[in-house]
């Protein structure tokens, strides 16, 4: 893609808490990491593995607690002091992963970081099993974590299911993986190199680099709207620019015009035989194998979500604000229980004086 003046993007909201924070907040450069031993940790199995690190399940030897051990892959030293600087920065926020170590071997001088476990079951497996109040409630606890996240002036870059850990037993969700994470100074151009390709923002497919927060909210909808439409991923392309393809395919060329226009974008050449699509209603991904999981507060809260314009996005504490989240709401002020056995919203209406079982 190619800009010409393209106008400077401000976020809507929290856009000059960093100006409020001290320059050891933000400044990672000059953190000075003092690495602990490993030998108090041992690693039970190998979990998983992504582009920048290896991860196992662990315990700590003296407790005998479990853990996660991220062993981190060669990667610039910058990179890990901004990782484990934004944990730091963030300990403590509702639904981010805490960081209980960092550690390093002392002969490879491999880093490693040391998380709390949380009894996450695959999402493949986990997703098709929720209940229309189970999606509401965890997407509640998400955007907790992405409004704390965000008033702390950091951008996550990676939301996906993926990063999203769910012990559902007890009803616990952690936001993790922040190795993308960055501080968000308005009127910086940011790399747009981040998140994966299905989660990936329109921003970032057409080079806009004054992107903020608002990215996060973009991969947010994308994983409401897998779930919900029973469609995993939600927008399948094969490349960066296919990618861009299937989203316009929904969201159609007219407003997609309408967003280059405003913030002065022009589309590569690679896309000059992309053709007219027309905005297609959500109600037309609505089908017999998802319908108990979609309403029209469901249908309006995704559209504020998958906007092309960041700016039209709802942002984080709005979202929890929807009509969507009314029976959430409802049963953290304990006008209705938690009716996990079949998330029926009008039985749990009736259910006033149930007693809640998830703190």
């Amino acid at each position: 893609m190619s800009n010409f003046q393209e106008p400077i993007s401000i976020s809507k909201v929290y856009a000059n808490v960093l100006k409020e924070k001290p320059q050891s907040y933000w400044d990672y450069d000059n953190v000075t990491i003092v690495w602990r031993s490993q030998e108090k940790y041992e690693i039970v199995k190998k979990v998983g593995k992504g582009k920048y690190s290896e991860v196992f399940d662990g315990c700590e030897l003296t407790s005998g607690e479990k853990v996660i051990i991220k062993a981190l892959k060669p990667i610039k030293r910058k990179k890990i002091k901004r990782e484990i600087k934004i944990l730091q920065n963030l300990a403590g926020g509702p639904n981010i992963i805490n960081l209980l170590d960092v550690v390093r071997d002392p002969i490879s001088k491999t880093p490693a970081l040391i998380f709390e476990a949380v009894d996450n079951i695959d999402f493949r497996i986990l997703y098709p099993t929720f209940t229309d109040f189970d999606i509401r409630f965890y997407m509640y606890e998400l955007l907790k974590a992405l409004d704390f996240c965000h008033s702390m002036g950091i951008m996550h870059r990676d939301v996906k299911p993926h990063n999203v850990m769910i012990d559902h037993k007890q009803k616990k969700l952690r936001l993790i993986d922040w190795g993308l994470a960055e501080f968000y100074h308005p009127g910086t151009e940011y790399n747009v190199r981040v998140a994966s390709r299905y989660y990936k923002g329109p921003e970032l497919l057409v080079d806009l680099r004054y992107y903020d927060y608002s990215l996060d909210i973009w991969s947010f909808g994308v994983t409401l709207a897998a779930i919900v439409f029973k469609r995993e991923p939600f927008f399948h392309g094969k490349s960066n620019t296919d990618q861009f393809v299937q989203i316009v395919r929904i969201l159609g060329t007219d407003e997609l015009f309408r967003y280059l226009n405003k913030y002065h974008l022009t589309l590569s050449s690679e896309y000059d035989d992309l053709g007219h699509f027309v905005k297609r209603p959500w109600s037309r991904l609505v089908n017999a194998g998802n319908q108990q999981l979609v309403s029209d507060e469901c249908l309006d809260f995704i559209d504020k979500l998958l906007r092309y314009d960041h700016q039209e996005r709802l942002t984080a504490k709005e979202a929890m604000a929807h009509d969507y989240f009314k029976p959430i709401r409802d049963f953290h002020e304990g006008k209705i229980g938690y009716d996990g056995g079949n998330g029926d919203l009008k039985n749990n209406e009736d259910k006033k004086t149930k007693k809640k079982i998830v703190k």
